[in-house]
């Protein structure tokens, strides 16, 4: 069959639905188990209607030879993984989720580091799906901080009970497909293994770390560490000699916090990267009550957003506009909280190379006005790529730090990094003596956690040896020869490049009722066709074709130097770029047509038919 992509039409994508009852199973160490209350309610869904727990419950018992332990193992305690087993304990189905780390929280129960925040407002970044929880939380800073961000996850996990689906330690090493009972069989890192009749997959889009490739790492005297692995326990830097390894987001944000708490602050730039002011602040309990009472609208402007934020472009257009109109609302923008300057700008800054230039040579001579040595601020200034073509880092008195006289800019573009050693970083011109190294090399980005996993489908074939040259999926949520494993954000999903929060409920609410699906038919196998999946991956390319993201050697591309096949030259189409609203329109339409391109069977009693929805 041939699949079109470009029916913007649509039809109705929230439907309430309460229910309650679940199973419960310890494993890899026993659970908490502490709850506060149980308020299941009003969960979003996407193109099905109801089902009452028992009906849910039925239909899940058909099954074949074999009856897995699970009707659905969720990998990852993240905030989809949160999100996702709620939904599906809602529905009364036996559903565990499991955690490698010691807890929940994904990227925000790993990334400790000094700075770490929020880019998306908070209010924008929580959950929707019930109105009391909204009632409930206070956001403190318009750009929520890693602990407060921590405190909201157990808040949500305890609020509705969800720790007792959960287990952590539980780090998932192998799964295989079992083609004869249409199950899957995970082994654990402790040898255990578990079925289930389907998988969700949650892991996070940047929860794989990638160290430098850099001789000499282990023969240093001092601490060092990725961003990502920060200790748990306090690091002692007061005074101390840092150095700190990349200019990307995650390293911008920990130079401008810890520049006035060390004693010298070395940072070794390879490429640099634009950046805006972030320009955060307290929330008031008055500005909270606002929000509260804005909450319906605020939801309605991230759902109209291309990118799910509360920034819709400017779409008066560039040349519409005169170069002094352009310029006041350029610097409104510089002054206003979050991704305005980027979101809230010209379409054609994305698209336009004239347009792109002339507004990043504007935020070059901003940079310039911030920096005090001249010759330090060209070299802060990138040439390799123009503003906004790769997801932008939201800075706070970055630039500023560059004027202090215990920081120094090493530009490894003059001076390379030789090797590491007991006392420091050596470069080809001198050696930096450290106390703390600290890599803000960034990620393996969105297939690294599937990748790091041995994951089989049909006849064997590994996950890694199909994507070894890119992704290829069905809607950035199922691949073909892996049935019954599905994606909440997997590569190719609008959830890739959106306000995440905002992308995962639409997945979330979208492959749950796809389950509800199987189970009301009774199916027990679904699976991408070929066509669907190939329809999808071409379409996913060719709206690179448009942006000029395509040119950026950034984790939107899958660039980076640190991991095998990801370098120069190669392009990973990761990311779908035709914007959240006609994502979120062609996957209804997808469900409303009953689920077109995807494959259905059903195994009972070793007898097996399929049906292509």
């Amino acid at each position: 069959m041939s699949t079109s992509w470009g029916d913007e039409s649509s039809r109705g994508l929230n439907q309430p639905r309460k229910g309650g009852g679940t199973v419960e199973v310890r494993l890899c160490g026993e659970a908490d188990g502490r709850s506060v209350y149980d308020a299941r309610s009003d969960r979003l869904t996407i193109g099905v209607s109801p089902m009452t727990d028992q009906a849910v419950l039925e239909a899940s018992a058909a099954v074949g030879a074999t009856t897995p332990q699970y009707d659905a193992i969720v990998i990852g305690a993240g905030v989809a993984g949160i999100y996702q087993i709620k939904t599906l304990t809602d529905l009364g189905v036996k559903a565990i989720v499991l955690e490698g780390a010691h807890d929940l929280g994904g990227t925000w129960y790993g990334n400790r580091y000094p700075g770490a925040r929020f880019d998306s407002e908070s209010y924008t970044y929580g959950y929707s799906f019930s109105k009391e929880l909204l009632d409930e939380w206070h956001w403190k800073e318009r750009f929520s901080g890693q602990p407060e961000n921590l405190r909201y996850l157990n808040y949500v996990a305890d609020k509705f009970d969800l720790r007792r689906h959960m287990r952590f330690n539980c780090r998932v090493e192998r799964m295989r497909f079992d083609e004869a009972d249409h199950l899957w069989v995970l082994t654990l890192a402790n040898g255990e293994e578990l079925t289930a009749r389907f998988v969700v997959a949650a892991m996070g889009l940047l929860s794989i770390p990638t160290p430098p490739k850099i001789d000499g790492a282990d023969t240093f005297r001092g601490q060092a560490f990725h961003t990502f692995d920060w200790p748990h326990e306090p690091v002692e830097l007061v005074g101390k000699r840092v150095g700190v390894i990349g200019t990307g987001a995650t390293g911008i944000q920990v130079i401008a916090e810890i520049a006035d708490q060390v004693g010298e602050l070395k940072v070794f730039q390879r490429r640099p990267n634009w950046s805006a002011p972030l320009n955060n602040g307290p929330i008031s309990d008055v500005e909270m009550a606002d929000i509260r009472a804005r909450y319906d609208e605020i939801f309605a402007t991230c759902a109209r957003s291309p990118g799910g934020f509360e920034h819709e472009p400017d779409r008066r257009g560039f040349y519409n506009v005169s170069r002094e109109e352009r310029l006041r609302l350029w610097d409104d923008l510089y002054d206003t909280p979050g991704f305005a300057i980027w979101l809230r700008n010209f379409v054609e800054i994305f698209v336009d190379e004239e347009a792109n230039a002339e507004f990043s040579e504007y935020i070059a001579d901003r940079i310039r006005r911030r920096v005090h040595d001249p010759e330090v601020a060209e070299k802060l200034i990138p040439r390799d790529h123009g503003f906004g073509v790769q997801r932008v880092p939201m800075e706070t008195h970055y630039f500023e730090v560059y004027n202090r006289d215990n920081v120094e800019l090493v530009d490894l573009s003059e001076t390379p990094i030789e090797r590491i050693t007991p006392a420091g970083i050596q470069t080809i011109d001198r050696e930096y003596e450290l106390d703390v190294i600290v890599f803000a090399t960034g990620f393996d980005a969105i297939t690294g956690a599937y990748d790091r996993i041995d994951i089989r489908g049909v006849g064997g074939l590994t996950l890694r040896d199909k994507w070894q040259d890119g992704p290829q999926t069905h809607l950035g949520m199922l691949v073909h020869d892996f049935p019954n494993m599905v994606m909440v954000a997997g590569p190719q999903s609008g959830s890739a490049s959106t306000n995440y929060p905002r992308g995962i409920e639409s997945g979330v609410g979208w492959l749950t009722g796809l389950l509800e699906y199987a189970w009301e038919h009774g199916h027990t196998r679904i699976e991408a066709t070929a066509e669907s999946e190939a329809d999808w991956t071409e379409h996913v390319e060719q709206m690179y074709s448009k942006v000029l993201m395509r040119k950026a050697k950034s984790w939107f591309t899958g660039y980076n130097s640190n991991v095998e096949g990801h370098g120069e030259g190669t392009t990973r189409y990761l990311v779908y770029n035709g914007g959240a609203p006609k994502y979120v329109r062609t996957i209804a339409e997808v469900a409303n047509n009953g689920y077109e391109g995807i494959d259905f069977a059903t195994n009972v009693a070793g007898v097996e038919s399929s049906e292509l929805e």
